[in-house]
């Protein structure tokens, strides 16, 4: 996807929730403000790409407990210089996941958040404009912990099975639900 295609995406994308609406006319004016705005560069923030991951009968999500925020989030990215945020999606599913058999439920976007993400010993606090797709496992696959998470985990359609309260995660998490 070119850089016009996800300004259409995001055009085409009509959120229900006040807060998506907002990150909705945020992350359209980033990303026509600045033409760096997938690469991690761009300091105060830059386009990143993530995934709700259904398993094959979409009865379950995929979560993963991120090793450095030390939170429970969906899987996704940084898109590093990539316009195709849905490709970027997958990627990173996949080698968050270690489950190749991955594919978008449909094409268009699932949720928006823009979130800060803290300094670190590299980075100065920054903004994740987040464009999040509905993917889905096609195999039997099982999942392979890697070195960014302390714990990835199926929950079920029971807000109890839920890890966090998150707002972001509990809100493709109802959304999941009405899916």
């Amino acid at each position: 996807m070119q850089r016009q295609l996800l300004i259409q995406l995001l055009t085409d994308y009509q959120p229900n929730h006040k807060p998506e609406i907002l990150f909705k006319e945020q992350t359209l004016n980033f990303i026509n403000k600045y033409k760096n705005c997938f690469e991690r560069t761009l300091t105060i923030g830059h386009i990143t790409a993530s995934a709700w991951i259904l398993n094959q009968d979409h009865s379950q999500a995929l979560l993963l407990h991120h090793k450095k925020l030390d939170n429970w989030f969906q899987l996704g990215g940084h898109c590093d210089g990539d316009h195709d945020v849905l490709r970027v999606a997958i990627k990173e599913a996949q080698e968050e996941s270690g489950i190749i058999d991955i594919s978008p439920v449909h094409t268009n976007i699932f949720d928006i958040d823009i979130h800060k993400i803290p300094a670190n010993k590299t980075e100065p606090e920054h903004d994740h404009y987040d464009i999040r797709f509905l993917l889905h496992v096609t195999s039997n696959a099982n999942f392979v912990q890697n070195h960014e998470s302390k714990e990835l985990r199926w929950i079920t359609k029971h807000l109890d099975s839920l890890p966090t309260h998150n707002p972001s995660v509990l809100r493709m998490f109802h959304k999941w639900l009405n899916f």
